[in-house]
């Protein structure tokens, strides 16, 4: 019976995907194109037996959401977002990367992250207020019932938009470009707000990419850890790479159920097809016109405040560069990623150049 808890596993990560990728077509990003991601990421994983999938990720999508203004925008971040992935997978810089920076400054830039999507969430149901406060309202009663995201997400995102549909009679017109199912090349475009939108993405990666990529790792009970998280950088670096030039959204590391199936690698590349054939068929966007962008808002509100700020925090806070952490932390949450971590960089190695201390 091991293909049926794999399958199991395999829809309740799907079902955690679809509402995130319902966000995705909210900010400007074609669906269709990401299919093949989905389908690249698959085979990568088949070839190289690997444990982690990759999905739509809402952190990465409230981040590009927040820093890009139109979709071209958007996806030419994902694009320079994932050139610097791919550089950093290829070259397997990841782990040195932390260990030069340390867990404390990592930790501090994603609970900087955790509050930046609070206050996105927060920001979505002043704009949309039946819907988003709904939304806050069930993901908070959820979350503390269950204390699962899959359940939190799920409940909030469907109960969120039976309520938009049938108290306001919602139905959303979506961009022909995000619902149509035909390839179109998006030169990217170049400018300072992109660039700092590619390297705040990057920065983002970076960090999920180890804690997710472990925890999804650890998920398995097998010893050592099975995931190898260059290949996992690498894999999602290229599947970003070529659907941004499609105007296709991004699919990022995530902390997935299918590892604790009986057949880990069988169940993440069986969550992966299903999702490809989802947005094959067409049938996200069928969905997604009767879902509200503030449906979301809920689960960004418990992932950042609840799930992600206080360990990260915790962590931060541990180690003998709290200060630095806290800063790091400070202005991640105020600015960006990018801007974060590289205060909490120059603050590491710079103070102690000039004699001071933190």
């Amino acid at each position: 019976m091991h293909w049926l808890a794999d399958f199991l596993a395999a829809v309740g990560v799907v079902l955690n995907g679809i509402p995130q990728g319902i966000m995705a077509m909210t900010l400007g990003f074609a669906v269709f194109p990401t299919t093949f991601s989905f389908a690249f990421a698959s085979a990568v994983n088949g070839v190289f037996g690997s444990v982690a999938p990759i999905s739509f990720q809402a952190e990465s999508l409230a981040l590009t959401g927040n820093l890009g203004e139109t979709p071209r925008e958007r996806t030419s971040i994902i694009f320079g977002g994932s050139l610097v992935m791919a550089v950093i997978g290829v070259t397997g810089t990841l782990t040195k990367i932390v260990a030069i920076l340390g867990n404390g400054i990592m930790a501090g830039m994603m609970a900087g992250v955790g509050i930046m999507l609070a206050k996105i969430a927060v920001d979505m149901a002043r704009k949309e207020r039946i819907s988003g406060l709904s939304s806050i309202g069930i993901a908070v009663l959820s979350y503390l019932v269950t204390k699962d995201l899959v359940w939190t997400i799920v409940l909030s995102v469907i109960g969120s938009s039976l309520i938009a549909v049938f108290g306001t009679h919602y139905r959303a017109d979506l961009p022909e470009h995000v619902v149509e199912r035909r390839l179109r090349f998006l030169k990217p475009v170049f400018s300072l707000k992109v660039v700092r939108g590619a390297l705040s993405l990057a920065c983002l990666n970076v960090g999920a990419n180890i804690s997710y990529g472990l925890i999804t790792g650890q998920m398995t009970g097998i010893k050592p850890n099975p995931v190898n998280l260059n290949l996992l950088t690498g894999t999602q670096a290229f599947a970003d790479m070529g659907t941004s030039l499609l105007g296709g959204a991004p699919v990022e590391t995530i902390i997935s159920a299918t590892a604790s199936a009986p057949e880990p690698v069988i169940a993440g590349i069986m969550m992966m097809l299903m999702m490809a054939v989802i947005l094959l068929l067409g049938w996200l966007p069928k969905i997604g016109r009767y879902v509200p962008a503030s449906s979301i808002a809920g689960f960004l509100l418990i992932l950042g405040a609840v799930v992600i700020f206080p360990e990260n925090a915790a962590t931060a806070m541990q180690g003998n560069d709290n200060v630095i952490a806290a800063l790091t932390l400070v202005i991640t949450a105020i600015i960006d990623p990018f801007a974060g971590l590289m205060t909490g960089a120059i603050l590491k190695f710079g103070l102690p150049l000039i004699g001071l201390g933190v």
